[in-house]
């Protein structure tokens, strides 16, 4: 995947989520600045995030972050990678040790654009969250990475409880219990 690509798939991506289609003009735009992909980019920048779910699609995978002090699904900066579904795929690895980590489709999943708060090394800016859904088995051992507090395998029916209002995660629920199994 490169930025053409990546291209494409946003111009061509639908969702039944009004917040999440308001979104697209400004992941296009982005895809305009030459620096797109890069962290230092302050006012915002492409991030890719792995939607981790077991084959029954019961649980998904998610990590309590430890500067965001939240459940999140896994991922994190290109850091110039534009090809963001090789992004996710390491990211899911190196967050989780897991091995047997399985992109479904190459298709986008969701997207997601949020605000980064300021800390000591950054300036409050924004993440353009391309995530894909990916499937790992649950009885393979986690490892928590030094960037999470926990790893755990959260069956969908708490999810919502332990993330709270966190509307994005909230919506790739709704969307991966929509969907059907794929075997």
């Amino acid at each position: 995947m490169d930025r053409e690509n990546l291209k494409c798939l946003i111009e061509n991506y639908r969702t039944p989520f009004e917040e999440e289609k308001a979104m697209v003009p400004a992941f296009l735009d982005l895809l305009n600045d030459p620096d797109a992909f890069k962290r230092e980019r302050i006012n915002g920048h492409f991030t890719a995030s792995a939607w981790i779910v077991n084959k029954r699609r019961t649980h998904t995978l998610l990590t309590l972050h430890k500067k965001l002090q939240r459940w999140l699904q896994l991922g994190g900066h290109a850091d110039g990678n534009e090809n963001l579904v090789e992004v996710a795929l390491k990211e899911a690895e190196e967050e989780s040790g897991l091995q047997s980590i399985r992109l479904v489709d190459k298709s986008i999943f969701d997207l997601d654009r949020h605000v980064i708060p300021a800390s000591k090394k950054d300036e409050r800016h924004f993440h353009y969250d391309v995530r894909f859904l990916i499937e790992a088995e649950m009885d393979e051992p986690l490892i928590i990475s030094p960037e999470s507090k926990d790893l755990a395998w959260v069956g969908f029916d708490l999810t919502a409880e332990l993330v709270g209002f966190n509307e994005s995660i909230l919506r790739m629920l709704e969307k991966t219990s929509k969907s059907e199994i794929l075997i």
